[in-house]
């Protein structure tokens, strides 16, 4: 923030304070000149007020300061702060993850699903401008979080999310799609996009391809993660003792029909391995979907001279009312 003067020629009214002072003791001189035989009692006034002679150049001061003030005033002293307005095209992104049971696979560290919570609020942090939300699944679809700029709600809903939030046992991608749907239909954005992120296979719900009819009527692009490492994953189970063991499992994603959604929607189907594949999928999808944004510059003014006014005034009241009032009762 700076501070200036919108109108600086006019502190030269302050030089006026000269003028003012100069015509003051004139006119004093003129009257004292006139005064050729002065009558007793003035003689008798000024020797008993001599010592309050000085008081008479109060006004004057007054005045003098509150010329100086009011040219203040009238250069109209200004705050300047300088910012940014950012304006983007606008993209509305439904982050849709799966938390089925077999997102605790350990392929991923420390498991498929923390690992895609992290580099899911990672991608939100790197999109300032957007309004993104966040859909969970399993066998039941709902909405973690509506479309928001809030990017303090969202990390922390994002934190919360947890395997066993709905029941584990079943993967229902076609609901998962129509709840994103849902948070997208009264979307105002010019481009809306669904992250579809999951490890296994639907069995459960509407079916995936109607719903990305759905999407395709809406004008929504889809792109889908197929997660986990090819082949065998370490699963956690429990053991007869109620103890955590290891067990390998069969990773089993339906590419077919990630590569189908995408394609239908002018999306992008990926399949991420481990953990350094996934963030490199999100960060592709970043550069993908990048918004445009036009930066104007612009600049503030907060008027300073309000203060400077009043006490101008204030001085000029004081010292019409010294003048009037207590410098007759001296005299």
């Amino acid at each position: 923030m700076t501070r200036s003067l919108a109108n600086p020629l006019f502190l030269l009214l302050a030089l006026s304070t000269g003028l003012v002072i100069w015509l003051y003791f004139w006119r004093a001189k003129k009257q004292v000149n006139r005064v050729v035989f002065p009558a007793l009692v003035i003689l008798r006034t000024l020797r008993t007020r001599r010592g309050h002679s000085w008081l008479r150049f109060i006004p004057l001061g007054l005045k003098a300061v509150a010329i100086i003030l009011i040219a203040i005033a009238m250069a109209r002293p200004q705050s300047i702060s300088r910012g940014q307005d950012v304006w983007s095209e606008g993209i509305d992104i439904v982050i849709t993850l799966d938390i089925s049971a077999s997102m605790l696979a350990r392929d991923f560290r420390p498991d498929r699903a923390q690992a895609a919570k992290v580099v899911a609020a990672d991608f939100v942090q790197a999109r300032p401008n957007d309004r993104i939300g966040v859909v969970l699944f399993a066998k039941y679809a709902f909405t973690q979080c509506p479309l928001t700029i809030d990017r303090g709600i969202l990390l922390e809903l994002l934190r919360d999310t947890q395997v066993g939030l709905v029941d584990e046992d079943n993967t229902a991608i076609g609901s998962a799609i129509a709840a994103a749907l849902k948070r997208l239909e009264t979307s105002t954005g010019k481009s809306k996009v669904i992250i579809l992120l999951t490890d296994g296979e639907n069995n459960f719900g509407l079916p995936p391809l109607t719903a990305t009819e759905a999407a395709q009527a809406l004008g929504a692009r889809i792109y889908t993660i197929g997660v986990g490492t090819r082949g065998m994953a370490p699963y956690p189970a429990r053991d007869i003792f109620g103890r955590t063991v290891m067990q390998q499992v069969q990773v089993s994603i339906d590419e077919n029909l990630l590569r189908e959604i995408a394609k239908l929607t002018g999306g992008k189907y990926f399949r991420a391995t481990d953990e350094q594949k996934l963030r490199d999928i999100f960060a592709e999808i970043d550069k993908m979907e990048k918004q445009r944004i036009e930066i104007r510059a612009y600049r503030k003014h907060a008027e300073l001279f309000y203060p400077w006014t009043l006490a101008a005034i204030a001085l000029l009241s004081i010292g019409i009312l010294f003048e009037t009032m207590i410098m007759r009762r001296l005299v």
